[in-house]
């Protein structure tokens, strides 16, 4: 059974109210809450049960919803650490994107798509390469086998109650507080 993450400590993070935070927090709860029902369901049901399909199809949704927010809001801090000057991930960001300003510039971009969804930076180890991806849903659009390494969560949950509809000045907060030593770490353990 999965066991919910207590993110409190990201309370009084700027840029993101209280409210928005715990409202988050609490979604987030349910996401992992349903993905262990299922679990259990699951675990009951036989494959010849009409439910089996259903709850074995929408499991993916509960599991991802949980997951991404694991790394949404693993990679937030209130002391953010900023990117090694000369650190692997920047090399491969200068590589792959010509310049951090223009990784940055494209991750804005796929943010402020219209639509809900998840901005992610992937990386690809099989073809050694980082991707800023739009992701509709929790369950469908991931790279196979690439590694999410940033999830930028812009659904609408995690933004109107501080920013309306002002999702650029929510990306804003959220580019400030990235922790970019969790990021580097999550890279060293997918290369």
């Amino acid at each position: 059974m999965y066991e919910a993450k207590n993110y409190d400590s990201l309370l009084g993070l700027p840029g993101f109210s209280e409210q928005a935070l715990k409202t988050h927090f609490a979604l987030y709860q349910g996401y992992v809450a349903n993905a262990n029902k299922f679990l259990e369901i699951l675990a009951k049901e036989g494959t010849d049960s009409p439910d089996f399909a259903g709850f074995k199809r929408r499991f993916g949704w509960e599991f991802n919803g949980m997951r991404l927010h694991e790394y949404y809001f693993g990679a937030l801090s209130k002391n953010p650490a900023k990117i090694t000057e000369s650190g692997s991930l920047l090399v491969k960001i200068k590589d792959d994107f010509g310049s951090f300003e223009a990784w940055e510039k494209d991750f804005r971009i796929t943010a402020m798509m219209r639509g809900i969804g998840w901005t992610i930076l992937y990386y690809d180890r099989l073809a050694d390469k980082l991707l800023n991806v739009w992701i509709g849903e929790h369950d469908t659009g991931h790279l196979a086998g690439a590694t999410p390494l940033l999830p930028l969560d812009v659904f609408e949950h995690a933004f109107l109650i501080d920013y309306g509809t002002k999702r650029v000045d929510y990306i804003e907060a959220f580019m400030k507080a990235i922790d970019w030593k969790v990021i580097e770490e999550r890279f060293a353990k997918a290369e």
